[in-house]
């Protein structure tokens, strides 16, 4: 094959086509994908000497598809109809509209991030969503960082480096992503000193590592997992009571974090934010997407003089929250300050859901696609939270001959629909799925389910 009869870069940037493409794309993004073009084209001409050099419509076809390829956003949007409310691969918490609206307000022009616009002078970032925290906690002050990760390894560098923390051993958790407690800690510097078993501590074995010189006790959430049997560990209370007999901080990671009664929903009861204040934490942290229903953040709530010195500390603006969720955190924050969370804050919304609301809307799914099955199942929190809870719900059941592939077809869709599969069935919960995605998703799961066959007709 004569590779002198393909085109130059420059016989090809010449075309039409290729002016389309730089007015889409810009020039030298253009430019480097039809280089790229040109080049496979020479390694497919080299290796295969009889075959016919493609036009230059067909190089620049080549061209376009690799500009889609590159500029196309690989952050999308999508249907979550999996049951797991606060499910950690897709985002965790879908904001309030509120809070959307807020982000979208500083997000437009300019904003006092930084500005005492009584002043005129140089603000802080810290007081706008300190007063809130303080109003819903009864805490004294309270600082927001990036996420709760980020919130403990800050409170630990800030107050225990070189220094001993001490942890219950039933407490040495890892969470997702290989978040792990004890690294945490060797990584802030802290010595870490272990009490008690994997199952059970006592008063006394706290008691016993408090002779020696010590920064500070934590007490872990257990998020993600339950110890169940033979099991025994001290009052919250009881252990802060201990750490300041001592002279001690008393630190309590909650993990997820919530600042509603869960149990009132039908769920086992969660700790609060405001049940370790009044425990005596002289410290707590807590996530921003989980239960509390807002943007990812880290919050940390407490006594002043303790708080005051994270502050200070230069983690702390290597780990600090930006404007948008800055913006976001306020806006959910006042969702429960004006009693409106479970009303305005999705996961909220979909945490109350009645039975009777989600088998009308698995009714209306099926009835509109004149397919599937409306029957009885579970929905799961997630994140870490509530582990081993489940709410009633009701979901769309639909035999197809291959779920797997079936699941796979629903994810390349333009919104992707995430759905799990039972017994060899696809199931779709409406727990999770927003309202205004209805319409969206009847039209787009019928156009898949038609290209399938249902098992009994196959």
């Amino acid at each position: 094959m004569n590779l002198h009869g393909l085109p130059s870069v420059e016989q090809l940037l010449q075309t039409k086509y290729a002016a389309e493409l730089i007015a889409s794309y810009g020039r030298p993004l253009t430019l480097q994908s039809i280089r790229s073009s040109l080049e496979s084209a020479r390694a497919v001409g080299i290796k295969a000497r009889e075959s016919k050099l493609p036009d230059r419509e067909t190089l620049l076809s080549q061209a376009a598809a690799l500009l889609q390829s590159w500029t196309a956003p690989t952050l999308l949007p999508v249907i979550n109809a999996s049951g797991v409310i606060l499910h950690t691969n897709l985002g965790r918490a879908p904001l309030s509209t509120t809070a959307i609206q807020s982000m979208l307000a500083v997000a437009h022009g300019y904003s006092n991030l930084e500005f005492d616009l009584e002043t005129g002078k140089r603000g802080s970032r810290l007081i706008h969503a300190e007063s809130l925290l303080r109003q819903l906690t009864g805490a004294e002050a309270a600082l927001v960082v990036n996420n709760n990760a980020a919130a403990v390894l800050l409170v630990l560098c800030a107050l225990a480096s070189k220094k001993r923390v001490i942890i219950s051993r039933t407490q040495l958790v890892e969470i997702g992503g290989g978040f792990r407690i004890p690294d945490v800690m060797r990584q802030s510097g802290a010595k870490l000193v272990e009490v008690g078993t994997t199952n059970r501590v006592h008063l006394s074995d706290y008691k016993e590592a408090l002779t020696e010189p010590t920064a500070l006790v934590i007490h872990v959430h257990h998020s993600n997992f339950k110890i169940t049997g033979f099991t025994e560990e001290p009052e919250l209370s009881e252990i802060a009571d201990l750490a300041h007999k001592s002279g001690v901080i008393f630190a309590d990671d909650l993990g997820s974090g919530t600042l509603i009664a869960t149990e009132k929903f039908g769920l086992a009861h969660e700790p609060t934010v405001q049940e370790s204040i009044k425990a005596g934490a002289d410290l707590v942290c807590f996530s921003g997407d989980k239960l509390l229903g807002g943007p990812q953040a880290g919050i940390i709530i407490g006594k002043a003089n303790l708080m005051e010195r994270i502050k200070k500390h230069s983690l702390a603006r290597a780990v600090r929250a930006d404007k948008l969720c800055l913006a976001a955190l306020t806006a959910t924050l006042r969702h429960y300050l004006k009693d409106e969370a479970v009303r305005e804050i999705p996961i909220w919304r979909m945490i109350s859901a009645t039975t009777k609301q989600l088998k009308a809307r698995a009714e209306l799914w099926a009835a509109s696609m004149g397919q599937g099955d409306v029957m009885a199942s579970e929905s799961t929190v997630g994140g870490g939270s509530l582990p081993g809870e489940s709410l009633s719900t009701w979901v769309l059941s639909l035999d197809v001959n291959d779920p797997d592939s079936f699941l796979r077809k629903l994810r390349m869709l333009h919104p992707p629909i995430i759905a799990r599969t039972e017994n060899d069935c696809v199931l779709l919960d409406p727990r999770t799925v927003l309202p205004e995605q209805d319409e969206t998703l009847i039209a787009n799961l019928a156009s898949v389910f038609r290209s399938y066959q249902l098992k009994n007709n196959a």
